[in-house]
């Protein structure tokens, strides 16, 4: 079992966060991370950014920017990155846009993922099938699952093929729309999160995309292992900066 899986494994309802590495500040990676496991944290996505991040709302893009605008950079962020095992226990995931991992080389980042305990990686852009005719076999040579992502829209018949071809979580996310845009999950969700649940899949699902306080998570986690937070965290680290993140998980649960 990894990380993940043990994580997963646990009896409870499990909180993950989505911050975008090199923002606010370049080197605010590592604290940020330290900061959100001490905080309670059960699982953290680290934001690989992009020039183009299409999932992306405007919180994040903006993040995104401002860290290559800082001097973030795919080499940057696994020397940051280079001693974090000894630092934190928790499951740490890159999520990432398919183009920067292309340039450098994908089985190259992927071996650096290994090597410096990284547990999975988030690429929306990489469909199911290019993953499984070029891509898996890397996956697997490095220990790293894949977690790929649906939507409302996703036929039930496509969701079980994804269920099949996954060895971690399914990222459910909660609406047709970018990161950020969503306020409150009403009948239509909720009525999808049943449905999803109904199907009995072997991978449990995380919700992302519109949880940003209490209720909203509670809603999402409802038929739901877990619940993945991105836009709302950013937008409390521009306000309040590195040093108030432990306040903002306590407003989440």
């Amino acid at each position: 079992m990894n990380r993940i899986h043990k994580t997963l494994a646990e009896d409870k309802t499990l909180l993950s966060i989505y911050f975008t590495a090199g923002y606010p500040e370049l080197n605010d990676t590592v604290t940020i991370i330290k900061s959100l496991e001490d905080s309670g944290v059960d699982m953290i996505e680290i934001g690989l950014p992009f020039s183009d991040p299409l999932a992306d709302g405007p919180t994040i893009q903006e993040s995104s920017t401002k860290a290559l605008q800082n001097g973030m950079t795919t080499k940057l962020l696994f020397e940051q990155l280079r001693d974090i095992r000894s630092q934190v226990s928790i499951p740490l995931i890159i999520m990432g846009y398919f183009n920067p991992m292309l340039q450098f080389g994908f089985e190259a980042f992927c071996k650096e993922c290994e090597a410096i305990g990284i547990d999975g990686l988030i690429v929306p852009d990489l469909p199911l099938a290019e993953y499984e005719e070029h891509y898996k076999g890397i996956f697997e040579k490095y220990n790293l699952s894949n977690v790929f992502l649906i939507t409302p829209q996703t036929s039930d018949e496509r969701i079980k093929q994804i269920d099949e071809a996954s060895n971690a979580f399914i990222y459910m996310v909660s609406s047709a729309s970018v990161t950020g845009s969503t306020s409150g999950f009403g009948e239509a969700q909720q009525s999808y999160f049943k449905r999803i649940k109904d199907l009995n899949l072997t991978n449990p699902q995380i919700v992302g995309f519109g949880i940003k306080d209490e209720q909203t998570f509670k809603d999402a986690t409802a038929n739901a292992k877990g619940a993945i937070i991105g836009s709302a965290f950013i937008k409390h680290l521009t306000k309040e900066g590195v040093a108030n993140i432990p306040q903002f998980v306590k407003t989440i649960r």
